[in-house]
């Protein structure tokens, strides 16, 4: 099932549980603005290339829109206005003042120069500029993207409209971003899966980890649950995939990983076929890659307890059925990867301040955050008798219609 049709069914089950007007549901639905534009810009050899971008605008009820930039080759519309509509609800569940947005441009970056990124990359920003704002529309970075980029989206964009740092997140240090911005998605899943724990009478010390997808997110989120005693068994990557039932030392998995740009080759485990990485044997699995990952091909032999969707969407509804059977306990990705869209507002926060905050305070706003969001997630699954997935749905859902109805928006 693709992304879009599972994202709208998930919303429409909560409209249902939480009795939405029909207009209204309709109108949370339809995205405020969809963008498609033509890049072209002079390769380095002198010959023209075209690619296309866009930005899918989803709602902005709650404050402006907010949303990576993603350079990908496979840039599917359904799948960006899915994510575009998740991350609508998800700044709602983190309850920061923001709507939900997303875009991309059809490319490989690995087959781009550095010149040439930038190129494209302004000429992006050229045409799309006057869309998007510090009050209108924040990008960040997403899949094939980085600080760079965002610091050339800064440079084009304040050329129109002056010095603006805040449009952008996920910024380098030294234009304005946030100390703690690159651990933060990695945090948060690591105050998520400690919030969960806590309700269960656990914590994270002895628990069994196994994380696939070992980029950004995953990584600090191994390093981050290794420091609280946590025991991860299996990783994979694009590489491959390494497993020590004893517990893999992550400090120098980090270090192998960054000599050698993957896991595949690490002497401190043993080397399994990374298609096997969800069903290994593990008290709680962290899928930290792609999309639709659990499926009903491989529900029934996941052996975890409980999953932590680090990843955007990676569990399909015909996998969430059989799991609830069997009681594996969920925790959506719209809450348990929300830690970096949340630093990326204290980011905003404090470039519109001119006052930049130290590393603590980023982490401990970041706790208080997660810990009340899980809360709040949970207090929706006792009033509508539902799962952590609907308690997370219900509650962004809620939050956006109500925003709506206020400003005087419903049809």
């Amino acid at each position: 099932m693709n992304a879009l049709v599972a994202t709208n069914r998930n919303f429409k089950l909560a409209a249902r549980l939480l009795g939405l007007d029909s207009k209204l549901e309709r109108s949370l639905l339809i995205p405020f603005r969809e963008i498609k534009v033509e890049c072209t810009i002079p390769k380095d050899d002198g010959s023209l290339a075209s690619f296309v971008g866009f930005r899918v605008q989803h709602d902005n009820a709650r404050g402006p829109m907010k949303g990576g930039i993603r350079y990908h080759p496979e840039v599917d519309p359904d799948e960006v206005n899915a994510l575009a509509q998740l991350m609508t609800w998800k700044t709602a569940v983190a309850n920061i003042p923001y709507g939900g947005a997303k875009g991309g441009i059809g490319c490989d970056p690995g087959e781009l120069t550095v010149s040439e990124l930038e190129r494209l990359t302004r000429v992006f920003t050229q045409k799309i500029h006057d869309l998007i704002g510090i009050h209108t529309d924040v990008p960040a970075p997403d899949m094939g993207t980085g600080p760079q980029t965002m610091a050339w989206i800064l440079d084009e964009y304040s050329k129109f409209h002056g010095y603006s740092p805040a449009v952008v997140t996920g910024k380098p240090i030294d234009l304005g971003g946030s100390l703690g911005r690159d651990a933060a998605t990695g945090r948060g899943v690591l105050f998520a899966t400690e919030a969960l724990l806590n309700e269960h009478g656990k914590n994270i010390s002895g628990q069994r980890f196994v994380i696939q997808g070992f980029g950004n997110v995953g990584s600090w989120a191994a390093q981050l649950i290794h420091e609280s005693g946590g025991k991860i068994v299996a990783v994979s990557d694009i590489s491959g995939a390494v497993k020590n039932s004893k517990g893999l030392d992550i400090p120098s998995l980090l270090n192998h990983v960054k000599e050698k740009r993957g896991v595949k080759g690490f002497h401190g485990g043993d080397p399994i076929d990374p298609t096997s990485i969800l069903v290994e044997d593990c008290d709680i699995l962290i899928p930290a890659a792609l999309g639709g990952v659990i499926n009903r091909e491989n529900a029934n032999d996941i052996k975890a307890k409980f999953i932590i969707e680090a990843a955007n969407h990676p569990t399909d509804p015909e996998a969430d059925e059989i799991l609830s059977k069997k009681g594996v306990v969920i925790l959506p990705d719209i809450y348990a990867n929300s830690g970096g869209v949340t630093v990326s507002y204290f980011e905003w926060v404090q470039n519109i301040q001119g006052f930049l905050w130290d590393e603590e305070k980023v982490n401990n706003e970041l706790r208080t955050y997660m810990t009340n969001g899980f809360k709040d997630v949970k207090e929706m699954c006792k009033t509508h008798n539902c799962d952590l997935r609907m308690g997370a749905f219900t509650l962004g859902v809620n939050r956006v219609a109500r925003a709506t109805v206020l400003r005087g928006w419903e049809a």
